[in-house]
């Protein structure tokens, strides 16, 4: 039998109190992300051509400081051209890409986490992850740095091993504290866990969404993974023949539960897009 809770007018009250509270954490958190390390932005008019091949044909589009972005679409789309030219990976054929406020160059204050991670073979796991701090790499607190990214990712233990000896998992988050050691303002992510095994995946998602809350970069997430995409991004970025073609708000709390009814439906409706054009939707 389905029963009908209400509540008293006294609980409602204590409830809309505690709603207030919830919302006023909330854009505590959300302003402390934005106001101290996160970096904001802004694409104007973005194209980027391979000889005659125009891969981006004209991208505009403002990314708050510390925002969740997933950019998601069919191979050969651009969005890893587009996650390579905020990187400074690549040259813009034309438009411009600024980046909030900052000081010095820019590109000082993003990094990228690979699908494949690009580990030194001949150097040991703190010191594959030094070498992120880049120039800084000579500083009297190297090593302490290095060895607290890999801490913040689970692998403290790790230090002195070469990565021949790890799971393809924990190469992983051994490039994801490599591109924590910095503190990165802005963390590209292009395709970091697909090769990864379903149960790894998952936890590693789990990994980069505590990072991503815990340090407050803004966080720009190319995946072919559509779930992973809506699990993980306050926002999902549909790009088709180099164009942003959707735009959608993720407006569900964190944590999000896998498998819920809200996340299902957000990522089917998705994939109805992705997939509308080669007829292809039969169970979607």
């Amino acid at each position: 039998m389905t029963q009908a809770f209400r509540f008293a007018p006294a609980n409602a009250k204590a409830l809309d109190a505690a709603t207030d509270l919830i919302r006023q954490a909330k854009v505590i958190r959300d302003g402390a992300r934005g106001s101290s390390r996160a970096l904001s932005l802004t694409i104007r008019g973005l194209r980027k051509s391979f000889g005659d091949n125009e891969v981006l044909r004209g991208i505009d589009l403002h990314i708050p400081a510390g925002q969740s972005v997933a950019i998601v679409g069919k191979s050969g789309c651009g969005k890893s051209t587009l996650l390579r030219l905020i990187a400074g990976l690549e040259v813009p054929t034309a438009g411009t890409i600024e980046f909030g406020d900052h000081q010095g160059n820019p590109r000082d204050h993003v990094r990228v986490m690979f699908q494949e991670p690009r580990l030194l073979p001949w150097a040991q796991v703190l010191s594959n992850v030094e070498v992120g701090l880049g120039r800084d790499r000579a500083s009297a607190d190297a090593k302490t740095r290095a060895a607290d990214a890999l801490r913040e990712v689970g692998l403290e233990e790790k230090s002195g091993q070469w990565p021949a000896v790890l799971s393809g998992g924990q190469k992983q988050r051994v490039a994801l504290a490599r591109a924590l050691v910095s503190h990165p303002r802005i963390l590209a992510f292009d395709e970091p866990l697909g090769a990864l095994d379903a149960l790894t995946r998952i936890s590693m998602q789990r990994l980069l969404e505590r990072v991503w809350e815990d340090q407050g970069f803004t966080a720009i997430l190319v995946t072919h993974d559509v779930s992973e995409a809506v699990a993980l991004a306050d926002r999902v970025l549909v790009i088709e023949d180099g164009r942003v073609v959707h735009d959608i708000n993720v407006d569900l709390a964190r944590p999000r539960r896998r498998g819920s009814a809200d996340l299902a439906a957000l990522e089917g409706s998705i994939l109805r897009e992705l997939l509308k054009e080669t007829g292809d939707l039969a169970g979607i």
